[in-house]
């Protein structure tokens, strides 16, 4: 008896560690937890970037878009670092591969298997546009300007592209895997060698006489790239040498076109210049996927490791991508949300919300401004994220409502485009 009351007891968890060891317990074993850091990382990636290179500047007809990158274009490297959407390919094209094998394997046809990752796509797309047109419409109505509501408009479009264009290189999944099969890492080739002769053609000296769509050729090869290594590397074709291959290639590539042929620095858009290299794709995107692919395949096991070890990083990584659609959907509105709720308080002069970004000063205060943003995001997310999951509970008049707020959203930018 003695013995039993001298015994210590188990330490109870706290509230933090036991939702750590839920979420670990709740993960499979077979779940490759270096994907989903890398989703996630790239995700936030995206999302500090625009952040940070995005301006909002309130002018007599509402917030207008603009950019630090125009006067301080020394900024630009910094995209080099914050622009992942080549891993964010690389690791759907590897999660594709390995769904559409095992959808093979239990017997379902390619049409049930993509019907299945669409719909997972399109819900929250689906459900962003109506929240957002019937945001819009409650905005308008207590009189916010109509320069801020296109606004709103822009920065929320703007990431469907690449919703788009991701669904489109997923549809093609059973071609990136047929060709891996047959042709390994070099499936790869002929989609950068396409991107490759489009930019000759639309930046060579023949440029002049090209038509001005030239460069939307290279929007599905360019895209498709880093997928198609994914889809190479989820079958075992890019071993650790392939790998630094990809790796130094593809920074060597970037030295050559930036140091050499001139290309942009900025990985992203720069208002009012007239040559960009993600809209479309130029090869020095296809460069930097490169690189961030090889790197990712050689530090994938300690990525992993890492994940498997300090389980205390599980549990954010596993909820950036459960919510990975709704995050990118919305992550430009808190940007417009703050920026109002600035020019309402403190008019034009906000630094780092509503005041021109042309100084250090302004970036600088736009950091102090990084953690309010990601406040606001995560209340969105907390209260959208449901429907990155089956409609359950809405019946026919929430669906036609949702019919009725997408027309609406349409509505609007019939009318202020």
């Amino acid at each position: 008896m003695a013995d039993v009351l001298t015994r210590p007891r188990p330490r109870r968890r706290s509230g933090w560690s036991a939702y750590v060891a839920k979420v670990d317990e709740a993960t499979p074993a077979s779940r490759d937890r270096a994907i989903d850091g890398y989703r996630a990382l790239a995700t936030l990636g995206v999302i500090v970037g625009h952040w940070l290179v995005g301006a909002l500047v309130l002018t007599a007809e509402g917030l207008q878009i603009s950019s630090p990158l125009r006067t301080l274009g020394a900024l630009a490297p910094a995209s080099w670092f914050l622009q992942m959407l080549g891993l964010f390919f690389l690791v759907g094209g590897f999660s594709a591969a390995l769904s559409y094998t095992r959808s093979s394997g239990r017997g379902s046809t390619y049409w049930d298997w993509l019907k299945a990752r669409f719909v997972r796509l399109g819900r929250p797309v689906i459900a962003g546009v109506a929240l957002s047109a019937l945001a819009l419409t409650v905005l308008a109505f207590t009189g916010v300007p109509t320069g801020s509501l296109r606004t709103w408009l822009v920065l929320f479009v703007q990431p469907l592209w690449f919703i788009a264009i991701y669904g489109v290189v997923t549809a093609l999944t059973p071609y990136a895997f047929a060709a891996s099969r047959r042709l390994g890492v070099f499936a790869a080739l002929p989609l950068i060698v396409t991107v490759a002769v489009v930019d000759v053609l639309r930046y060579g000296p023949f440029a002049s006489s090209m038509p001005s769509w030239i460069g939307m050729i290279n929007l599905l090869p360019g895209w498709l790239f880093a997928f198609q290594l994914g889809v190479s590397w989820a079958q075992g074709r890019i071993d650790r040498r392939t790998a630094w291959v990809l790796f130094g290639g593809g920074v060597a590539l970037f030295a050559l076109l930036v140091g050499v042929f001139e290309y942009p620095m900025s990985m992203v858009g720069v208002p009012g210049e007239a040559r960009t290299n993600a809209h479309p794709p130029s090869l020095l995107v296809l460069a930097l996927a490169a690189a961030q692919s090889g790197a990712a395949i050689l530090l994938h096991r300690r990525v992993k490791a890492l994940l498997e070890r300090r389980r205390g990083l599980w549990p954010g990584t596993a909820l950036v991508n459960l919510s990975a659609m709704t995050i990118f959907c919305w992550h430009q509105v808190p940007l417009v949300l703050v920026s109002l709720a600035g020019g309402a308080i403190g008019g034009a002069g906000v630094a780092g919300l509503t005041a021109t970004p042309d100084s250090l000063g302004w970036l600088a205060a736009r950091v102090v401004w990084l953690p309010v943003l990601a406040v606001v995001l995560g209340l969105i997310v907390l209260a959208v994220r449901r429907f990155e999951g089956p409609w359950t509970g809405f019946g026919r008049t929430g669906k036609l409502a949702a019919v009725v707020l997408t027309a609406g959203f349409v509505g609007y930018l019939a009318v202020l485009y």
